[in-house]
């Protein structure tokens, strides 16, 4: 059985929220347990409002709650104890095959790092997270999206590498397209560690498994010129965020212009169904869940204002990577990456060609 941990108080909106996501998720995936941290005094009456949960959900009582204001390196001394600290480590303990929360992102990152530690070869973790799109599967991947603020050209190459997995893992592609995220497509744009990035994924396409196009812009984050896009965690997040308004904000226009008088409701009724689909395509809640990659367990992160529906949609993902095994193939397709790196180096090096820098997979 796929088992779920799940922080249940880190969430803007509080433990009612979380459980009422979970009794969401728990409808539709009847063969999932969850285990839930956090005060057992607030959580078991939530848990009785929920019949659907019955039997479902081991309770796990956790009396210190992270909040949003703490900072990672307090958290990462003195977290133990707290609801985030337990749901983490369920993993590590193999009580449970991912955990999700909807606190502190900094915090969570590094209590993920502590507990879970790096997988071998991988020098910064990154979040990725879903985007829609044009391309046929509905979405693409973006990653980093705020597990760090800067990243070197071996860390965007990793980010490559890791996305593309997910991506083959997580969307059932093939040989995932990758793209690096500039102010322009043209190769001498950007700065010097996008440049090198460049040239290093270039080298590194057929041993990840992906189509490296090569640089894009802002407007190819929702096109289908590309499957995953890979940027600085600085970047993705101001893009995440921009786009999550962006979607609000259309929602809000069209609901102020078909509310606008008799006419504008006619037509709004005659238009529902459209309507309606429109509004599922940008709803940010159903593509809810950013995924910790570079680790040695599966961490989703779900976004601190998110409500019930946000939330069950960031427990399906956990239960998806969960039931793939992901964790264990991206550390296989690193150190598959790596080698056949570090052997076409030691053949370079052997013909007196210039051999790359250090490789980043053994570093």
């Amino acid at each position: 059985m796929t088992v779920i941990s799940v922080d249940a108080m880190g969430g803007d909106k509080g433990p009612a929220v979380v459980v009422a996501g979970l009794g969401l998720s728990a409808a539709k995936h009847s063969d999932v347990h969850f285990i839930l941290h956090g005060d057992s005094a607030t959580l078991t009456p939530l848990l009785a409002a929920q019949p659907g949960l019955t039997g479902r959900v081991t309770l796990v009582h956790a009396e210190r709650v992270v909040t949003m204001n703490d900072k990672p390196s307090q958290v990462m001394r003195h977290g133990a104890g707290t609801s985030m600290w337990s749901a983490i480590d369920a993993v590590k303990s193999g009580d449970a095959q991912a955990a999700v929360s909807c606190g502190n992102t900094g915090a969570l990152m590094a209590v993920s790092m502590v507990r879970l530690r790096k997988i071998a070869g991988v020098n910064r973790p990154a979040i990725a997270c879903l985007w829609p799109s044009r391309n046929p599967g509905g979405f693409n991947l973006m990653l980093d999206v705020g597990a760090g603020i800067e990243a070197e050209a071996e860390d965007l190459l990793q980010f490559a590498t890791m996305g593309a997995s997910y991506a083959r893992n997580g969307l059932a592609l093939s040989r995932p397209r990758v793209g690096l995220l500039n102010v322009g497509t043209e190769e001498h744009k950007g700065r010097a560690e996008l440049k090198i990035a460049h040239d290093r994924m270039v080298e590194a396409a057929d041993a990840g498994g992906f189509e490296f196009v090569g640089f894009v812009e802002g407007g190819d984050i929702p096109g289908d010129r590309v499957d995953v896009i890979v940027t600085d965690g600085f970047t993705g997040n101001i893009a995440l965020k921009t786009g999550e308004g962006i979607a609000k904000l259309i929602a809000d226009f069209l609901r102020e212009a078909f509310g606008a008088g008799i006419l504008s409701k006619f037509a709004a009724l005659l238009a529902l169904n459209s309507l309606k689909r429109l509004q599922k395509r940008i709803d940010p809640r159903r593509v809810n869940g950013g995924v910790f990659l570079g680790l040695n367990g599966t961490v989703v992160k779900s976004h601190g204002s998110a409500d019930e529906t946000g939330v069950a949609a960031a427990i399906g993902l956990a239960i998806q990577l969960a039931r793939t095994g992901f964790v264990e193939r991206l550390a296989a397709r690193l150190a598959s990456t790596g080698k056949k790196l570090a052997d076409r180096s030691d053949e370079e090096d052997v013909d007196g060609k210039d051999a790359p820098g250090k490789d980043w997979a053994t570093s």
